[in-house]
């Protein structure tokens, strides 16, 4: 992983000491309205516990900046690299995936008093002069990385109070996605050579770097992403028993998980209820649809008689249409770019080996923290994973 930041010697420890506490600060505001309980579940493999997340975004600084750059840094508790090592095989043995909820210990409180000493930590080393620029982009990455988990606290925080069958809100406040529904209308580009990938200043991750030349055919891409609404009616004309609009493994999918609906839609007393962060409310017909996974997006462009966009169109027409509020599917598989080189070490883990079997999503998301997206951005999940705040725009 690298950044493509270019440090100035003008950024001082203010710079860095505040961007670090805006930062780690917005982690521990999400899990502000938790219950000690709620820190510990881990429903699926895919979810990871909130306590967890907080632990592991610690374990990034202590383990990348603080022990190898910091004299005399003495760690929190040498168990916890095994609890919070994600998956840098460079780094050593670690609990898998499905554990994480099995640990009671250490207990969230243990993980705020990590957080705190690490922060500490952190500060003390910010305003040393052993910073240079290696460890300036090793602290953008951090600080990204933990970006990262910001949003997928979130999606696990949903998933695990929304499967409570009591559908208990993560908050009770009002809030506006400003979904006054606009007329969906195909904007044209005209076949060519075009460019994609991050240049210029500022940091990105590895996976968008090596900007290179795509030839395109002429296409369209809708400006309006598809509604609840409009997938309502997919799913009244027998959308999900209809085999023609699937892929072979997503017709599976359907079958297994019995699927009727979008993730968090229930059908109570004649209506359709989705959960949301608020707890449970109607469903809104003009709300961007949310919660589906690549075999749902692809079956509903079929019925469309349309497709979804490949990251390359997606990327080139991004700049005439509003994007950020759902991570949009797109129907790229996830590969590197041309001249893709992994960093030595654990940091190259950070991308690079998941470029198999993976779709790219393109976007933002209303989860995702501000500051955090950019129209290069390439996001990755398996196809049938819908628990991440996902969309559908259409091309053809």
């Amino acid at each position: 992983m690298k950044s493509n930041s270019v440090m100035q010697k003008s950024e001082t420890y203010q710079d860095w000491g505040q961007r670090f506490s805006a930062v780690r600060d917005h982690s521990v505001e999400i899990c502000r309205p938790l219950e000690i309980e709620d820190y510990v579940v881990q429903p699926i493999v895919d979810v990871s516990p909130p306590k967890w997340h907080l632990g592991h975004t610690t374990w990034f600084f202590e383990t990348f900046i603080l022990l190898p750059f910091f004299p005399g840094y003495e760690v929190f508790n040498d168990q916890y690299n095994f609890v919070f090592n994600s998956y840098y095989e460079t780094v050593g043995a670690r609990v898998i995936r499905t554990d994480r909820g099995n640990l009671s210990r250490p207990s969230v409180s243990d993980i705020y008093r990590y957080r705190k000493y690490v922060d500490e930590n952190m500060r003390d080393f910010l305003q040393s002069d052993l910073m240079n620029e290696r460890i300036q982009s090793l602290l953008e990455l951090g600080l990204n990385h933990e970006q990262q988990h910001q949003e997928l606290l979130l999606t696990d925080i949903k998933y695990i109070l929304g499967h409570n069958p009591l559908f208990p809100a993560y908050k009770k406040e009002s809030v506006n996605e400003n979904n006054l529904r606009k007329q969906a209308e195909m904007i044209g580009f005209s076949e060519g050579v075009y460019e994609i990938g991050f240049e210029g200043e500022g940091f990105c991750f590895d996976n968008e770097l090596g900007r290179h030349k795509v030839y395109l055919n002429d296409f369209q891409i809708s400006d309006q992403l598809v509604t609840n609404g409009e997938y309502l009616e997919f799913m009244e004309s027998k959308g999900y028993s209809d085999f023609r609009h699937w892929h072979a493994e997503g017709w599976d999918w359907v079958k297994q998980n019995q699927a009727k609906s979008p993730l968090y839609w229930h059908f109570i007393n004649g209506k359709w209820m989705q959960y949301t962060l608020n707890g449970l409310q109607e469903m809104n017909p003009d709300e961007p649809l949310c919660h589906i996974n690549f075999f749902e997006a692809s079956a509903f462009a079929s019925w469309k008689e349309m497709r979804l966009p490949t990251e390359a169109e997606w990327e080139v027409a991004s700049p005439h249409f509003n994007w950020g509020k759902r991570w949009e599917w797109t129907n790229s598989a996830y590969l590197p770019y041309p001249g893709f080189k992994k960093e030595a070490g654990a940091v190259g883990e950070y991308n690079g080996k998941f470029m198999v079997n993976q779709t790219v999503l393109r976007g933002a998301s209303v989860a995702t923290p501000i500051g955090h997206s950019r129209n290069t951005y390439r996001n990755f999940f398996p196809t049938g994973l819908q628990w991440q705040f996902t969309g559908i725009r259409l091309a053809k």
